[in-house]
């Protein structure tokens, strides 16, 4: 089954608004608008703003040349996804599961399910009255496929049903071939090859009464989009989605409900240390759901229920996925001390809004660490809460062999990202200096290892020499003038040892002689 808001967006910016002042907003001309490079543009229009000549894809400019009083109001393309989300879940009353079809549409499976409203047609019926009790305008067409079910949602009558026993060309072969849910480029090219219909492109595709002459066509068009591998993109290949000749994998909205615990209290609380035990009791709780689940808290919301109606929120950021009741605790104290309780709170409830998986481990190994405080992550918390997030900061690899580029700093709260992946070098010092610098340095031959090197006003001598190690430049955000580097490992007389590069070499048409520069020093 197939679902279409048609006006999601204006619906929901309607539902945004008072019962009592919806009438005058509908009768004002509105349009949602986006800004572009060539203006702000209009993504919908209410009624009033489509009768006085507004409609999606105009610019705004051209649209007040029509109907200077239309009101713009920006767009939330955001908001109606994450709506739509909602939606998907809410729609699984109707099915085992449902998929998103953005940007304002909806695919629940219903197969075998019919029966239980009383027939396909009650079953479309319920669809539409129960999502304009929500306010919104819908739109409900079954079909044997994905691609069948869109095009009589859009370009059919409402309600309409193709049984699989049908002949889908009967009933699809006069709508446009826009109902193949194609991109606008492929669409220009199909009107010009003279294709406006399904049925126009079934007899081009081979699919009509004599596939021998058709097979000729049908190879042409193939050889025509035989690039496009979006099937966006193809219409042959959405042609056969909508037969149901070739699978259209979709992908299901599964609900995912956060961590929640709550203390409804029987007398309102106004002292702090009271506060502080509900809050502990609290953070057991949700230690013992994540446990549950195989978790851990990386974002904690707490929320306070004051008797005046008032909600308070506090919310906490962990540097690692944590289930330690006591640090969860330590943390919100500290973000409690600002709270006005004014005649007393009578709820509180705390949500693990951001959780990973963490498995279970033996506390108590690192049970003196928790207790002194000296946990990296404990520590970082605590800094974090206290300095604020922006004051802490931590090292991460990145995935470049240009050793300088292989690590940067970023937010301790900020999640792993999936691209730090390390890479195998050779050693590596441990302390290497911000920015390399300069040397001078007698070898033997140009291509030949060093044998004295000044640096930092000092003439240090060579005594033993490993390498070259060749790191070529990255092409890919580098200037193609990027010359290459050759590093050794050098030591001198007194055992200091350097980590020191050759950049370039002779020959090599990107600059004159190379240039050395120290990079690194080993402990």
């Amino acid at each position: 089954m197939s679902v279409w808001l048609a006006r999601l967006s204006v619906d929901r910016w309607r539902l945004s608004h008072a019962p009592e002042a919806r009438a005058a907003v509908d009768a004002a001309p509105t349009a949602l608008i986006i800004e572009t490079a060539h203006g702000p543009r209009i993504t919908a229009a209410n009624v009033a703003g489509t009768a006085a000549g507004a409609h999606a894809g105009m610019l705004l400019a051209d649209a007040r040349a029509l109907c200077p009083d239309l009101a713009a109001i920006p767009a939330d393309p955001a908001g109606d996804l994450a709506s739509l989300e909602k939606l998907a879940l809410w729609a699984q009353r109707w099915g085992p599961w449902s998929a998103l079809d953005p940007p304002d549409g909806l695919l629940v499976d219903v197969t075998g399910v019919a029966h239980l409203f009383g027939g396909e047609a009650r079953l479309i019926a319920d669809v539409t009255r129960a999502f304009a009790q929500r306010g919104l305008a819908a739109r409900g067409a079954l079909a044997p496929t994905a691609g069948a079910a869109w095009a009589l949602t859009h370009y059919a009558r409402a309600g309409a049903i193709l049984d699989p026993g049908d002949d889908p060309l009967r009933l699809l072969g006069d709508l446009p071939v826009a109902a193949l849910r194609l991109d606008d480029d492929v669409l220009t090219v199909l009107r010009r090859l003279g294709i406006k219909r399904l049925g126009e492109l079934a007899g081009v595709s081979g699919t009509g009464d004599d596939p021998a002459q058709e097979a000729a066509a049908r190879d042409a068009l193939r050889r025509r989009f035989r690039n496009h591998r979006s099937p966006a993109a193809n219409p042959l290949l959405r042609l056969d989605q909508l037969l149901g000749r070739v699978p259209e994998p979709l992908l299901p909205v599964i609900a995912r409900p956060m961590p929640l615990v709550q203390r409804r209290l029987m007398e309102p609380l106004r002292h702090r240390d009271l506060l502080d035990r509900v809050v502990n009791d609290l953070a057991h709780d949700m230690v013992r759901t994540l446990e549950a689940r195989g978790e851990g808290a990386r974002r904690l919301e707490l929320a306070l229920w004051r008797v005046d109606g008032e909600v308070l929120m506090r919310r906490i950021e962990l540097a690692a996925p944590t289930r330690e009741p006591a640090h969860i605790t330590r943390l919100f104290a500290a973000r409690l001390d600002d709270v006005e309780a004014g005649f007393g709170i009578e709820m509180l409830q705390l949500r693990a809004s951001w959780s990973e998986p963490l498995h279970l481990s033996q506390a108590d190994l690192d049970a003196a660490a928790q207790q002194h405080g000296t946990a990296l992550a404990a520590c970082i918390d605590r800094l974090t809460v206290r300095l604020g997030p922006k004051a802490v900061t931590r090292p991460v690899a990145r995935a470049s062999h240009i050793p300088e580029r292989a690590q940067s700093w970023q937010s301790p709260l900020a999640p792993a990202s999936l691209a730090q992946n390390q890479l195998a070098f050779h050693t590596r010092p441990l302390k290497l200096l911000d920015r390399p610098e300069p040397i001078a340095v007698l070898y033997a031959s140009p291509d030949g290892v060093p044998q004295r090197f000044r640096w930092r006003g000092q003439v240090r001598e060579v005594a033993r020499v490993e390498g070259p190690e060749r790191i070529a430049p990255e092409w890919w955000r580098e200037r193609s003038t990027a010359r290459l580097r050759d590093y050794y490992r050098i030591e001198d007389e007194a055992g200091r040892r350097y980590w020191i590069y050759r950049q370039g070499i002779n020959g090599d048409g990107r600059g004159g002689l190379p240039d050395w520069f120290l990079q690194g020093l080993y402990a």
